[in-house]
């Protein structure tokens, strides 16, 4: 059977990644297939690194922290098995899941474990904020996603190499890397996994790193469907026009006419951008770009 390599990026968790280390070798050792560890020690001021190499893993070191995605990155690149695990060193993901995900990674192209469970859902302001990605990537793609980010997740070495110069480098890479398989014409498979609480402090940043997101789907809207973000322009400036003509009604003032024409003119042109915008897009396909080649 095929070999697997699983990949920890890790930065300052001494206090979970022995323990992780642990529960993969133990799950791994249950099933028959050949495996190695690999973390990648991200910059980390305590005994990160130390411990995985005393768990017998091996460690790649940051002498400063590179980011996650360029943690993945290299222990892509070091992986010498097809088949590719990642998970997180904090314990929040059950490693006991990954035998199931790699028993449909022979058909699809990767496998992601789904979030669930009150755990994940986190607090007052995170819920709502990974609906609205959720909700947003399903628009991007027209493919249902129940989980965007999830760091828990299996993939073929050879197809996410595809994107490897588009890789990014913070916590936005299993967004990226979901969109592009997704806009691609790959097959992914999502099973459900209850999450648990970390162990430790987290090292995401809720601001920078919800902006990042924002960006990576706004650039995938615009590389693969550019028309989808100018229908949602189009309806908002819309929207406007009729807000602003409703006020006119009630106040009776020209200037509330004049922004409703204003509005009004914009989101045909929104529409016209859009079609403009699409036009290139599939002419571009049409001259020969193969779309599992981009992003």
């Amino acid at each position: 059977m095929e070999g697997v390599s699983i990949i920890i990026p890790a930065l300052n968790e001494e206090k979970s990644i022995g323990s992780v280390i642990e529960a993969v070798d133990s799950c791994m050792s249950k099933i028959d297939r050949v495996f190695e560890i690999i973390v990648i020690d991200d910059g980390s001021i305590d005994d990160t690194g130390k411990i995985a190499k005393m768990k017998k893993a091996q460690v790649i070191r940051h002498p400063i922290p590179a980011g996650y995605g360029a943690s993945i990155r290299d222990g892509i690149v070091q992986a010498k098995y097809d088949f590719i695990v990642i998970t997180d060193a904090d314990a929040t993901y059950p490693i006991v899941k990954i035998p199931e995900l790699l028993n449909y990674l022979g058909d699809f192209d990767m496998v992601v474990g789904a979030r669930t469970g009150r755990n994940y859902k986190g607090s007052i302001l995170k819920h709502p904020l990974r609906k609205i990605f959720q909700l947003l990537g399903t628009f991007v793609t027209g493919v249902n996603i129940p989980d965007i980010n999830s760091g828990l997740r299996a993939f073929k070495k050879r197809a996410v190499m595809k994107f490897s110069d588009n890789f990014c480098l913070g916590f936005s890479f299993t967004t990226t890397i979901t969109l592009a398989f997704h806009l691609n014409g790959y097959f992914v498979k999502y099973v459900p996994i209850e999450y648990h609480k970390r162990v430790g402090k987290s090292n995401i940043r809720m601001l920078r790193d919800t902006l990042r997101a924002t960006q990576i789907i706004t650039q995938a809207i615009l590389y693969y469907n550019p028309i989808k973000l100018f229908l949602i322009l189009m309806i908002m400036a819309f929207f406007g026009s009729f807000i602003f003509f409703i006020a006119y009604f009630v106040k009776k003032s020209l200037a509330l006419l004049l922004f409703s024409v204003a509005f009004f003119i914009v989101s045909f042109l929104f529409f016209g951008m859009g079609l403009l915008a699409d036009a290139i897009m599939k002419n571009k396909k049409v001259n020969g770009e193969n779309a599992r080649d981009l992003f």
